[in-house]
């Protein structure tokens, strides 16, 4: 059995952005252990990060991986102001859009998926 990854070229980074943030936050609410969201977050910076760095190279991938990691700190002091789940999709939203516009819309990765695939 084989198991193969997507090309880099080819990976939707914006929905990774958001699984990151948000599924690092949250696996590291419920299980308590917040090392595990950590690795949650890490693992889907990291698959967007080499899409980042195929498509446009290392300056954008730079601002990107910057906006990720800042958006995650940014999301703890701003969640003792307005609360978790704000603070969280306020931040994801940032930083997915940032991804969706300097990544995936400069390849034309918002087209309608292919209802035959």
């Amino acid at each position: 059995m084989s198991m193969s990854i997507k090309p880099a070229e080819s990976v939707h980074t914006a929905p990774v952005v958001a699984l990151g943030l948000v599924g690092g936050w949250l696996t590291a609410r419920e299980t308590g252990i917040r090392p595990l969201g950590g690795v949650v977050l890490a693992a889907a910076g990291l698959y967007a990060g080499r899409t980042w760095l195929a498509r446009r190279g290392p300056a954008t991938t730079a601002a990107l991986g910057a906006t990720y990691v800042l958006g995650f700190g940014l999301s703890h002091p701003l969640a003792k102001k307005i609360g978790p789940w704000p603070a969280v999709l306020g931040v994801t939203a940032a930083a997915a859009g940032a991804a969706a516009l300097l990544s995936d819309a400069a390849y034309g990765d918002w087209a309608p998926a292919d209802a035959d695939a």
